[in-house]
């Protein structure tokens, strides 16, 4: 799905992937991204978070090592995170005030507003490609991510330590938290 709508943008191809170890757990993300001229890779890793997240990180990251506007192919081996954006799930679930329904919030709305607004910079376009099947760049993606959730000094994901914190509170209360 396209979002920005720009003509002469430089082409670039996005490959992203992201993972914990349990689930939740430590997490990591890997990016590669492609241009006739330039190659660049970029991972990193949370101290506990969800594969989810870590999926909808690893195209934030992609997407926030552009420098200008830009027309981007992007692949990603989750469809929750492709069919969310292609189906216009995400985009529902912002004009809901990130609510699924009445008593069920959208998971990871911190993260889907931030990929929404770098998709009003960026023409992107998702696409799925299945994971652990030998594709090369989505093999690397995963080396990266699986590489960074077990390094040293693993950064907060604030968004969903909060969240956790946020779900104990209102377990104590006697209310039902939502699932990350």
């Amino acid at each position: 799905m396209s979002f920005a709508l720009t003509t002469s943008q430089p082409q670039v191809k996005i490959y992203t992937d992201g993972g914990c170890k349990p689930n939740p757990g430590p997490g990591g993300y890997g990016v590669v991204l492609a241009h006739p001229k330039k190659r660049a890779e970029t991972s990193g890793g949370f101290r506990k978070t969800t594969n989810n997240r870590m999926e909808i990180f690893a195209i934030i990251a992609g997407l926030e090592m552009l420098r200008q506007p830009c027309q981007v192919t992007l692949f990603s081996d989750s469809q929750y995170v492709v069919k969310s954006m292609t189906n216009g799930w995400v985009k529902s679930w912002k004009r809901k005030l990130w609510w699924r329904s009445k008593t069920e919030p959208v998971p990871n709305a911190d993260l889907w507003e931030r990929l929404l607004v770098l998709c009003e910079t960026h023409q992107v376009e998702f696409r799925w490609v299945k994971g652990h099947a030998g594709h090369s760049e989505n093999e690397r993606c995963d080396q990266l991510a699986m590489a960074a959730l077990r390094g040293p000094n693993l950064q907060v994901d604030e968004g969903y330590e909060n969240q956790a914190e946020e779900r104990v509170g209102n377990c104590h209360r006697g209310t039902e938290g939502a699932e990350v």
